[in-house]
């Protein structure tokens, strides 16, 4: 057996080798992990998915499953860390003692992970290229596919691997020297005037300037996958980068289509970077608008990431706008409002936090905050990241501008991304949580089997199964209002020489609930559905003693499970 891979979490892989470490947890775990291809990109690289579950105890499709993805934007690359480092959890731990040991164990052997690490690979790439650019997602040209004929591109400009900013020198700029730290800008206040104030723009290379103005070119590729799955879809009109109609983009269709094939998917998580926080549905309603039960399991699910993690659990809808007036429809949106499965988002990683600055607005910080921030900011970037977080200006002789100094904030490494000896830590926060929420998935199991004589070749036949989940077999009440979740399906399998005398082949049965109590035990009123967790399939059949019949029952989200009787 191959040697068990041992991979770089303070690194961030290209596609190849990507797809090659992949390959080696494949072919070191066989009866755990397989890999396989969903889709092609838009550059036409495998979009790589695997699928964890120990193959001895079942098909992945007959196990309640968990979707985990990453990297759907393409310089979050974090993101696709956070996907390898559960994939290692998982598997190096399988079959392990302890607490962890033991955990990883019961959810391989009884559920199934599906895990893309890197949902748009075009996107990475570019990212980690050798001159690198940082653009929102896909690298299809969108709207339109005509090069800039002028402006500024946003790009390395220099070489040096790195996107920074650019300062020019002028009376008219909008930022100026810090007074303690002139390595630091900040805005230049109401009524300023008579002092040393610069001009500020992304670095980046200008096409036909004339000498006065600079325009900021959007990406050529400005789609946003996120913004192109079916619910809620709108108009480039209304949010930008959602693509000409919903799942027009290859790497979104391919998740999509899975997903939709894999209806034991009762719970997904995307990691993206950053403001290191979680996320829970509704992007488009309030708490208000949500039905009561759903929103209690995930303030209950989500209260127990915060306690895991250390991260602060919030609504979308009420804390996490990019401005009061709008709302951010994505993933969330389609799996928890048309599907009816759990869904979060991670946020990772917060440097606001790491440099010790609390109580501040998620979104709004970055519009506007306090300069005694910034001198947190630049000591953490002194003291822990070797001064590499804020880089001091420097002179560049620019090609269409001239003289300028390069510095500033380099976002890509220290703000969409943590530097490389903290991004293990940063993923490790999520294992035991993702866990939890596998765990917590509804599981189908047998618990009896009848076989009882109503005559000389005459037989009741009676299969009993329940939901040993904490979550009920439909996983959220929407689910049950978009019709998207069954009852429990039992089936009948008759052999040659016997008949169906009552019942028939093919029996819908009830939602099955989950051990989730529904009140606590000092309440008033009594729960009614003490055994609402359980369901039995009946059938009475004609044939000779010594028959054998087959019985099975599946219930989508959680799972399917068999069994075979003698008429005796």
């Amino acid at each position: 057996m191959p040697d068990f891979p041992v991979p770089r979490f303070d690194q961030f892989y290209r596609h190849a080798e990507l797809t090659q470490l992949l390959a080696d947890y494949a072919a070191a775990r066989p009866e755990l992990v397989k890999l396989r291809s969903i889709g092609k990109s838009h550059e036409g690289r495998d979009i790589w998915l695997l699928t964890l579950t120990h193959t001895r105890t079942g098909p992945d499709t007959d196990k309640p499953a968990f979707w985990v993805d990453g990297n759907i934007h393409a310089a979050e690359l974090t993101a696709s860390t956070a996907c390898l480092y559960w994939l290692h959890w998982l598997v190096s731990h399988y079959g392990g003692s302890g607490e962890t040991g033991r955990q990883a164990t019961q959810l391989l052997d009884t559920r199934a992970v599906y895990v893309v690490p890197r949902l748009n690979p075009d996107g990475a790439e570019l990212a980690l290229a050798d001159k690198p650019r940082h653009i929102r997602s896909g690298t299809r040209p969108y709207p339109f596919d005509e090069p800039q004929v002028d402006g500024l591109t946003v790009e390395d400009a220099d070489g040096d691997g790195r996107i920074l900013s650019m300062r020019i020198a002028d009376p008219h700029g909008g930022w100026k020297k810090h007074a303690q730290q002139p390595r630091l800008l900040v805005p230049r206040e109401p009524g300023d005037f008579g002092g040393e104030y610069f001009r500020v723009m992304p670095e980046g290379t200008l096409k036909n300037f004339d000498g006065l103005q600079v325009k900021v070119n959007p990406n050529r590729e400005g789609l946003d996958l996120n913004r192109n799955f079916p619910a809620y879809w709108r108009q480039e009109f209304e949010q930008g980068g959602a693509g000409p109609y919903p799942t027009s983009e290859p790497e979104v269709r391919a998740m999509v289509d899975f997903i939709v094939k894999h209806p034991n998917i009762g719970a997904a998580l995307s990691f993206h970077t950053h403001s290191g926080v979680i996320l829970r549905p509704m992007g488009t309603q309030s708490d208000d608008d949500m039905t009561p039960e759903d929103l209690w399991i995930y303030k209950r699910l989500s209260d127990l990431g915060a306690k895991l993690s250390g991260y602060p659990a919030i609504s979308i809808f009420h804390d996490f706008k990019y401005h009061p007036k709008e709302i951010i429809t994505g993933t969330q949106d389609w799996i928890y409002e048309h599907l009816g499965a759990l869904f979060w988002t991670v946020e990772l990683w917060a440097p606001n936090r790491e440099a010790g600055i609390t109580d501040y607005d998620w979104i709004h910080w970055y519009r506007e905050h306090p300069p005694e921030h910034d001198l947190k900011l630049l000591q953490w970037s002194d003291e822990q990241c070797a001064g590499l977080a804020h880089v001091d200006w420097y002179p560049f002789q620019h090609p269409q501008l001239g003289a300028v100094e390069l510095g500033g904030w380099d976002k890509m490494n220290y703000w969409r991304n943590p530097p490389p000896a903290l991004r293990e830590r940063e993923v490790a926060r999520f294992p035991g949580w993702m866990a939890q929420i596998a765990l917590s998935l509804p599981k189908l199991e047998v618990l009896r089997t009848e076989v009882r004589a109503l005559g000389e070749d005459c037989w009741r036949v009676r299969f009993a199964v329940a939901n040993s989940g904490w979550l009920p077999a439909y996983v959220s009440k929407r689910a049950l209002e978009r019709k998207v979740a069954r009852g429990v399906v039992f089936n009948i399998q008759l052999p040659e020489g016997v008949s169906l005398v009552g019942g028939v082949e093919r029996i819908v049965g009830p939602q099955l609930e989950g051990h989730a109590p529904k009140n606590s035990l000092q309440a008033f009123l009594p729960n009614p559905g003490i055994t609402a967790d359980r369901a039995v399939g009946e059938w009475v059949v004609r044939g000779p003693r010594g028959a054998r019949i087959g019985l099975s029952a599946r219930a989508d989200r959680a799972g399917a499970v068999s069994a075979e009787v003698t008429l005796d």
